[in-house]
């Protein structure tokens, strides 16, 4: 990928880079571990981004 991106992309890449985390402890502590997963992580080699 170029070092030279608009700036939209890269606000799309940065926020694909931040909803990309795992559900945060406090949440599983206050569900009783129900929501353990989160169902939008992506792995950065199986899933790739729409990102043109």
């Amino acid at each position: 990928m170029s070092s030279h991106k608009s700036v939209a992309r890269k606000f799309r890449l940065s926020k694909a880079t931040k909803s990309n985390r795992r559900v945060p402890a406090w949440v599983m502590i206050r569900t009783n571990r129900r929501f353990t997963r989160h169902p939008k992580t992506r792995n950065w080699r199986r899933t790739k981004l729409k990102i043109g």
